[in-house]
């Protein structure tokens, strides 16, 4: 009977020293889901990957990429904003699936500002406009100068309505007074395939996926939209440089947690994930996707997530832009 008791009193003792410590100390207790509301393969699901194993090795669980492509990344946001607050699920979100997106489509399941807490933005993807070789403009401001002399003749291609190259265009054709048509794409590969062919002038694309026919003379580069030069394109000036200053979009990816989950949780992940995207190896993973990586804190994302929010809404309105 003294044993049974010793056992139980230690046991006892066990359970509360376990209790005790706070949820960053027991986290992770299993394997934690990273999901990616995109098709395996893109620059979406490539970025998770990239720092998926390097996060698993710090956290001491593995973190395995689970990919749930559909509805432009809303059936993903869903899945995660109604999972456990407990850190071991994730969501892998950019910058058209959690700002964009509550604009063009008429009902969604979940609310962005309300459902998730930010952890940290991975990357900002840096965004170029392209254009044919007859296209007799060399930057952003030649560009313009061109449209207005000559209405109605411009067009530009994107990688789909609503997405952000799309709205980037909007925004310019807003703020300029440009009258350019837009010509959406199921995906950037195909825009920049009828831009080289001469279909299409002018293509908004991120770099990665322009920058090997950039380089190979088939298409030039008018500007990058991002707040610096790209390290993939160092040669292509900023449309700031170039005369548009204020005017900066880039796309972005980053993690978000399901509303409830406790803080020092998120505090633990932003940390291991901010060490993750200064390793070396990650850095120029990052570089050859066209990503800059970033890992700043919940607060910093949370901010800029709020005001890419409101910026989207005003240019989506003004546009009437609506989910295909």
């Amino acid at each position: 009977m003294f044993g049974l008791l010793i056992r139980w009193v230690m046991c006892t003792l066990i359970f509360l020293a376990y209790s005790a410590l706070s949820p960053a100390q027991t986290f992770p207790v299993k394997p934690v889901r990273l999901v990616v509301g995109f098709a395996a393969g893109g620059v979406a699901d490539t970025s998770a990957r990239a720092v998926a194993d390097r996060l698993g090795a710090r956290l001491g669980q593995q973190v395995m990429v689970e990919n749930r492509p559909g509805a432009s990344g809303n059936i993903s946001a869903e899945m995660v904003a109604k999972s456990d607050a407990d850190g071991h699920t994730l969501l892998l979100g950019f910058d058209g699936s959690m700002v964009i997106n509550p604009h063009i489509f008429s009902k969604l399941n979940f609310d962005v500002l309300r459902d998730f807490a930010p952890v940290t933005k991975l990357g900002d993807a840096t965004l170029v406009v392209v254009a044919h070789p007859s296209v007799p403009a060399n930057n952003i401001q030649e560009l313009i100068a061109y449209s207005k002399a000559h209405p109605n003749k411009l067009s530009f291609g994107s990688s789909g309505t609503g997405g952000t190259p799309h709205l980037a265009g909007e925004l310019l054709k807003q703020r300029y007074g440009l009258d350019w048509t837009h010509i959406p794409y199921k995906g950037g590969g195909q825009a920049i395939i009828d831009v080289i062919a001469g279909q299409v002038p002018l293509v908004y694309t991120a770099v990665a996926s322009s920058q090997q026919h950039i380089k190979a003379g088939k298409i030039k580069a008018i500007g990058v939209s991002g707040v610096k030069r790209s390290v993939s394109l160092p040669e292509v000036p900023t449309f700031a440089e170039s005369g548009l200053p204020g005017f900066v979009v880039d796309s972005w990816t980053g993690i978000f947690a399901p509303v409830k989950t406790p803080r020092a949780i998120i505090e633990r992940l932003q940390r291991e994930l901010a060490a993750v995207l200064a390793e070396p190896a990650v850095k120029e993973r990052y570089a050859v996707l066209g990503i800059e990586p970033v890992g700043n804190t919940p607060e910093q994302f949370s901010q800029q997530m709020r005001d890419d929010f409101s910026r989207w809404e005003k240019v989506v309105k003004a546009a009437g832009v609506k989910a295909e």
